[in-house]
């Protein structure tokens, strides 16, 4: 039997508890795997009084991360803290020291991945980071490895399970933003504070990896025009299924050879295709290629078994040195495809969800389709229900769908349309993905 691949887990939340407990309780079969044992040698947190869900052997816990980084018997880090301040300093230390390293860590990848990247090259070690998107979902191997032959132009994804969830209660149940929140959090779909979620930011640490691995240009999510979910209003849930859509938050990126769109925004998908079909907390990534054409990967996006999968599944390819060689060869995140640029929000073109509240008087349809035509931009469809009778002159909603246009010519003429005296609040619009 070949030696123990020792392991040293930093983190025991969630995910670190599912983890250990593959580790500890299926020992069997990750060495069946693996083709030697993976012994679980020391878990780094900082409250080692703290509960958690799973069951250490004594002498696991510590708190002292450089005594574990002198510690010859490991030979892996896996790195589950979260953040990025000391995240980073204990990635670049476990490299440093002669460790590979397994992440589920977007945000240090997003972030730092580069600086990361480098030092692993430099010394000789592997970096593995599975579960840094999606959960369960192996969209990484899917696009380093079983894509490789393709050339990739475009990566659409649900890659939030919180915003899925939300929106699915919201669009089937009819349930109000801030009480489906509240359930989130209650089923741990949702942290404590989820504002990276709510607002894009963690779909943006996505889309930023998968850009990387899929058209190898560094993307910084500072870069990466989003918009959140918690402005979303039911009516305009209610629009979009009359209208055949559902909404969804969407991160996207599509290349034409030169340049690279990308956005994180709520967007209204074809009800019965698979990104619209997708509901809950799991998450689904459609990947475009030349040779392979689209492809689908679907599954649990969180939680902390599928993450959990994930993580193992790397530490399983460390053991048998399939990781090493993939890493070696592919050169992730060391080179930049120079030729490709971030092509302008303005730039991107998009049918578009306009709806308007506005003055129930003759003209009113007249003067906004005036307005976009200023701009190039023709109606596709238009619902305008009537007013009750007993209110003649209040004010209606109007939704109108747009042909194709781009998107810095469709808001130069809403800014116009939201200066009418007819337009009561200014318009509500989404991008339509067809």
């Amino acid at each position: 039997m070949a030696e123990p691949l020792g392991i040293a887990l930093l983190g025991c939340g969630t995910v670190g508890s599912g983890v250990a407990h593959l580790l500890l309780n299926h020992a069997e079969r990750m060495t069946r795997r693996a083709g030697r044992p993976v012994w679980l040698k020391h878990v780094v947190v900082r409250d080692p009084a703290k509960q958690r869900d799973c069951e250490l052997p004594p002498g696991v816990l510590t708190t002292d991360l450089d005594k574990v980084l002198g510690d010859p018997d490991v030979d892996v880090v896996v790195e589950l803290a979260g953040g990025t301040t000391w995240a980073r300093q204990a990635a670049l230390a476990a490299l440093a020291t002669g460790r590979d390293l397994v992440t589920a860590n977007k945000a240090l990848l997003a972030r730092h991945g580069t600086e990361i990247f480098a030092a692993a090259h430099q010394r000789g070690r592997a970096v593995a980071f599975e579960a840094a998107v999606a959960g369960g979902i192996p969209i990484i191997g899917a696009i380093s490895q079983g894509l490789a032959g393709n050339q990739i132009s475009s990566v659409q994804g649900i890659l939030n399970g919180t915003c899925n969830f939300i929106l699915t209660a919201m669009t089937e149940r009819g349930s109000d933003y801030a009480g489906t929140l509240a359930e989130a959090q209650r089923l741990g779909y949702a942290e404590a504070d989820p504002t990276l979620d709510v607002d894009g930011s963690d779909a943006a640490h996505k889309l930023a990896v998968l850009v990387r691995l899929a058209f190898g240009m560094a993307v910084s999510p500072d870069d990466i025009d989003r918009r959140g979910i918690a402005e979303i209003a039911a009516i305009d849930i209610r629009y979009a299924v009359e209208l055949g859509y559902v909404i969804k938050l969407l991160a996207e990126a599509w290349s034409d050879g030169e340049s690279v769109a990308l956005h994180v925004s709520p967007t209204l998908v074809r009800k019965g295709t698979p990104l619209a079909e997708t509901r809950d907390a799991f998450n689904a990534v459609k990947v475009t290629g030349d040779a392979a054409g689209e492809t689908l990967f679907s599954g649990a996006g969180a939680g902390m078994m599928p993450t959990a999968s994930a993580v193992v599944a790397d530490i399983i390819d460390l053991a048998t040195g399939r990781a090493q060689l993939m890493f070696a060869a592919q050169r992730l995140w060391q080179t930049d495809a120079g030729q490709l640029t971030v092509r302008r929000s303005d730039e991107v073109l998009s049918r578009f969800y306009l709806r308007l509240t506005v003055a129930d008087r003759p003209g009113v349809l007249a003067e906004v389709a005036t307005l976009l035509a200023m701009e190039g931009i023709s109606i596709a469809s238009v619902i305008q229900h009537e007013a009750p009778e007993d209110a003649p002159g209040q004010s209606v909603v109007l939704v109108a769908m747009t042909h194709t246009a781009k998107t810095g010519r469709f808001r130069a003429a809403l800014a116009r349309i939201n200066q009418s005296d007819n337009v009561r609040e200014p318009g509500v619009y989404y991008p339509v993905a067809d």
